[in-house]
């Protein structure tokens, strides 16, 4: 059954979208992901799409009937993927790291040991407190 819908949210799962009875509807990741740029113009504008829509008792899903989508502009640059491993980077936090190890007061342990001995006071404390008496 093809409708009317109207974005009315984007998120990390796909997209919602109000359906012209008032109805919410989803759209999936995968089909948000193959049509990203339509859905985002039509989030944008607040412009209707016509969405073919799926019941599944009572969850509605929406997506473009196949084809173009109306409103699809050509897709967007694909963006470099990013450095696994930055030497440069790399070696600024290893001074800086080196640097701050100066800071630490020579008479007590180091600040990681200070750490895990806490957080073994803590865990101790809630492990007596979960033994049975």
């Amino acid at each position: 059954m093809t409708v009317t819908a109207v974005v009315i949210n984007v998120h990390s799962h796909g997209a919602t979208v109000r359906l012209a009875d008032g109805g919410l509807a989803a759209v999936s990741s995968d089909e948000f992901a193959a049509n990203r740029t339509a859905y985002m113009a039509a989030y944008q504008k607040r412009s209707s799409l016509e969405l073919v829509l799926k019941r599944r008792g009572r969850h509605a899903s929406a997506a473009f009937p196949s084809g173009n989508p109306q409103g699809a502009a050509e897709p967007a640059p694909q963006a470099p993927a990013p450095l696994a491993l930055d030497p440069v980077f790399e070696d600024r936090i290893g001074a800086y790291l080196k640097a701050t190890q100066e800071w630490a007061p020579p008479d007590r342990p180091d600040p990681a040991q200070r750490h895990f001995i806490r957080k073994k006071r803590r865990a101790a404390f809630f492990e007596a407190r979960n033994t049975p008496t």
